[in-house]
């Protein structure tokens, strides 16, 4: 009945406790889960996740705030985005949150490592999982300038403006809503909920973080998406079976899953 479009499985705090967290999401009817890698030291895990268990899908990316750690190549990533049930690039993107100090100028690391990804996707056919924080106007600009309309994908988490997600739409991305948009103050998330077209938004927890009301603050978990779907439903003014039946058809229509049981 759902899909958890963007969840990290692999990290340990939802590592260690897989088969209770994969029971509670059949209990929960989360049908299907995307596991979403941050780096390319964590690929082996988050892709291990996807061909040890029916109900789940991975993607290939470096994160745009990491550092230190491997940086991908468009070689690298071609070659693991072919591999069985990878069905995306990312998360990438750019984060300009944690400049700690440095210039905009400084970060052309994460813009290059965006467009490398940018490549790689366009090169598999594949779309782009994005993260953009406190850089919406140059994340619009990289894709442009490297294509990224013909990718396609959707911006996750998203918190930005209503001009960024019409922006976003226009250039073939969807608009991934977690459980910020349960929070109180998330007021105009739910209002530029209401302004987009119904198949383009998808649902998302990005756990182990941002857990929906009434769970805040406590460990988040793909089990709990459907409270991230009841609130998106309530600011929408329709029922929550309306929209996890068309945010699950947005999702297997944006990473090209087969129909259940086509597995």
């Amino acid at each position: 009945m759902f899909i958890d479009s963007h969840c990290h499985l692999s990290f340990p705090e939802l590592a260690q406790q897989l088969p209770d967290i994969l029971a509670a999401m059949r209990q929960a009817q989360v049908d299907e889960a995307i596991c979403i890698c941050t780096t390319m030291e964590e690929f082996p895990a988050v892709h291990g996740l996807a061909t040890g268990h029916a109900q789940l899908w991975s993607t290939v990316g470096v994160h745009p705030d990491t550092e230190g750690l491997r940086e991908p190549s468009l070689e690298e990533l071609i070659e693991k985005a072919q591999l069985p049930r990878v069905v995306a690039i990312g998360e990438t993107g750019l984060d300009y949150y944690r400049l700690n100090g440095r210039s905009l100028a400084d970060m052309e690391w994460q813009r290059e490592r965006f467009r490398t990804h940018i490549r790689a996707a366009r090169a598999v056919g594949k779309p782009l999982v994005i993260h953009t924080r406190s850089s919406s106007a140059d994340t619009l600009r990289v894709l442009d300038e490297a294509g990224g309309e013909q990718a396609g994908g959707v911006f996750h988490c998203f918190t930005e403006s209503a001009d960024v997600a019409r922006a976003a739409i226009e250039r073939g991305y969807y608009i991934s809503f977690s459980g910020i948009v349960s929070f109180k103050n998330a007021q105009d998330l739910r209002d530029l909920a209401k302004a987009l077209p119904p198949d383009r938004i998808l649902i998302e927890t990005d756990s182990p973080y941002l857990a929906p009301v009434p769970f805040r603050g406590k460990l988040n978990t793909p089990a709990l998406v459907p409270h991230v779907a009841k609130a998106l439903a309530e600011a929408l003014g329709g029922s929550v079976d309306e929209l996890a039946a068309q945010t699950t058809a947005n999702t297997r229509r944006l990473f090209k899953l087969p129909a259940p049981g086509g597995h």
